[in-house]
Parts: C-alpha cells; sequence; structure tokens
C-alpha cells in the first residue's frame, strides 16, 4: 500500500536517500526522476512546511543594512542583475522581495549553489551537494527550484560522485528564470522604489 506524504516526509529525513512515491526506503539516487509529481501536489506540501507569506509594503530594512548601503550602490542593481548578486546587501533585499512572490527558494539555492562551489574540501563538497539536492533539486522538496527533467538527471548522474559544479545546468535556468521574471519586478516593486527614496533623502544635522 504506497505510504502517506507525510510518511514520506519522515522517512526522507532519515536517510540520504529520497524516498519516493512508488519506491521502497533503500531507493538509489537516480530513481525519483521517474517519479511524476504534479505542480498542485509541490504546492500543497510546500504550505504544509509552514512557508510564510508577507506583503511588499509591509518590508522595511533592517536599520545596520541600510546603514551600510549606498545610493550608489543601490543605483546599481537597475544597471545589470549581476549587480544585485555581487552585492551582499542587493542579494538580501532581493530575497525579502521574492518572498512575496514565494520563490525565494531561487536565491537560496543560488547562495547555496555559489558556497559549493568555492569549497574545496572534498567531503564537504559531498556534504553540501546532497543537501543542495535534498532541498532543492528532489521533486519531493517542497523548495525545489525550476528545471527540466534532463537537468534533474544530469545531477542524479552527477551524485555517484558530487562535485562543486553538479548544478550548472540547474543554476543557469534558475538565473535565467528570475532574470527574466523577478528581477524586473524587483526593479518597479514599492519596495526598491522606497529604499531609493530613503538612501536619496538629505540627512539633516542635529
Amino acid at each position: 500500500m504506497e505510504s502517506s506524504p507525510s510518511e514520506k516526509g519522515r522517512r526522507l529525513s532519515k536517510t540520504w536517500h529520497p524516498q519516493c512515491c512508488c519506491c521502497g526506503p533503500k531507493l538509489c539516487w537516480c530513481c525519483c526522476s521517474g517519479c511524476l509529481r504534479s505542480q498542485t501536489v509541490r504546492r500543497r506540501r510546500r504550505h504544509r512546511f509552514g512557508h510564510k507569506t508577507s506583503s511588499v509594503s509591509q518590508l522595511e530594512i533592517p536599520p545596520p543594512l541600510e546603514e551600510r548601503l549606498t545610493l550608489e550602490e543601490a543605483s546599481s542593481w537597475k544597471h545589470s542583475f549581476d549587480c544585485v548578486l555581487a552585492s551582499p546587501a542587493g542579494q538580501s533585499i532581493f530575497m525579502e522581495f521574492l518572498q512575496t512572490e514565494h520563490s525565494d527558494e531561487n536565491m537560496a539555492f543560488w547562495l547555496a549553489y555559489e558556497e559549493l562551489k568555492r569549497e574545496q574540501s572534498q567531503e564537504q563538497v559531498c556534504e553540501k551537494a546532497k543537501m543542495i539536492y535534498l532541498d532543492y533539486i528532489t521533486i519531493l522538496s517542497p523548495k525545489e527550484v525550476g528545471q527540466h527533467r534532463c537537468e534533474r538527471e544530469s545531477v542524479n548522474r552527477s551524485l555517484a560522485r558530487p562535485s562543486a559544479h553538479m548544478c550548472n545546468e540547474v543554476q543557469a535556468k534558475v538565473y535565467a528564470l528570475v532574470h527574466r521574471g523577478s528581477y524586473p519586478r524587483f526593479l518597479s516593486s514599492p519596495l526598491y522604489k522606497s529604499l531609493e527614496q530613503r538612501l536619496a533623502a538629505p540627512t539633516c544635522d542635529t
């Protein structure tokens, strides 16, 4: 008899080998790509894991971050998406914006994968690669990023010998999706526009 979704979640937390809807707990990494899961199922799992919603109009930049941020740096984010990614403040504020679109897993994946690519220890590469797979690649994850089946299968094949560049195709796909969609909306959002206004406002000496 097929296990319930909650039982699968408990099994997933106990083993590196994700439990799929048709196989046993000893499933190898590559088997998951054969299981089809609908977008509706993944969305329900995501809400069940407590994904929080927020409103753009309610977002505020923490004072310490805004104190370190200059108008020049914030304005540079309009030049290219890479300027956002190269800025620690840009990463943080863009992540806040993505939360309002319920797509912050894209930025979380990008940051985690960048950290993996900087890793020198092969042991840590293996550990972080497995975490990235479970968190963002497997179809059982509520934080799965957008990807084609062929890209997931490429990662599956690489898991036998994990490397720091095993998710290059997935990262390129996520970059393209965010660059075409969320990035333009971010630049026109109340969050970004109000940030520019605050940074441009003259400071009054007391």
